[in-house]
């Protein structure tokens, strides 16, 4: 994030932004789940610019192939998270957290460390009658759970973050994670648990992606 970034009062004009500019919209892969999302005529790069954001890109607007796969997933096994404990892990919009709380988890935590990430998924959490609680670094809550969508993207990325997974798996906690098979996913570490066809930002057409378990 820039140093110039004017952080005082950024929580309220994030939030006046996205329910103003933005439209809430059902998800066509998840109808029961619903996200603020850009148009063309939101402005959204232009706001971040005037905020000094505009080095920090806005994967919070937008559901990924990975979180897409392991939202879908969760429906398909809400046994998985019945009553447990789940961090929604680099939670961007939130989109994983809420499909966590409609397969019937109990305490959520999400984190992200792009601020208006944050006033987003608290956004949605509220539009979706969810109860999400954020959660920041250096330490990561006891979940029984950590659900991880997209966030292997980059060689630099997976430095940072593999670790902090891995440390929850060492203590018993599952991991989750979802990507449509990007170069940098270590796929050693992860055990396969399903495939889906989904859209992925970026792309024009649906793209294969996994749920993985990420070994202890």
């Amino acid at each position: 994030m820039g140093g110039c970034v004017p952080i005082a009062g950024l929580t309220q004009r994030a939030e006046n932004f996205i329910t103003q500019r933005l439209t809430l919209r059902a998800l066509p892969f998840r109808p029961d789940i619903s996200i603020y999302a850009p148009t063309p005529q939101s402005g959204l790069i232009g706001w971040l610019a005037s905020e000094g954001l505009d080095d920090i890109p806005p994967y919070w607007a937008y559901a990924w192939g990975g979180g897409a796969a392991l939202s879908l997933y969760l429906r398909d096994h809400p046994e998985v998270l019945a009553g447990k404990s789940v961090l929604d892990f680099g939670a961007g919009s939130g989109l994983v957290g809420l499909a966590a709380a409609k397969a019937g988890a109990g305490q959520i935590w999400a984190m992200d460390a792009d601020p208006v990430a944050r006033v987003a998924l608290q956004l949605n959490a509220a539009a979706n009658q969810a109860e999400i609680a954020l959660w920041e670094l250096p330490h990561l809550p006891d979940a029984t759970i950590v659900l991880a969508g997209d966030v292997f993207y980059d060689p630099a990325i997976v430095a940072d973050t593999l670790p902090l997974l891995e440390a929850a798996a060492k203590r018993g906690a599952r991991v989750l994670v979802g990507d449509p098979f990007r170069r940098s996913l270590p796929l050693d570490r992860l055990e396969p648990l399903a495939t889906y066809r989904v859209d992925d930002m970026g792309g024009t057409a649906p793209v294969r992606a996994g749920v993985f378990a990420l070994h202890p």
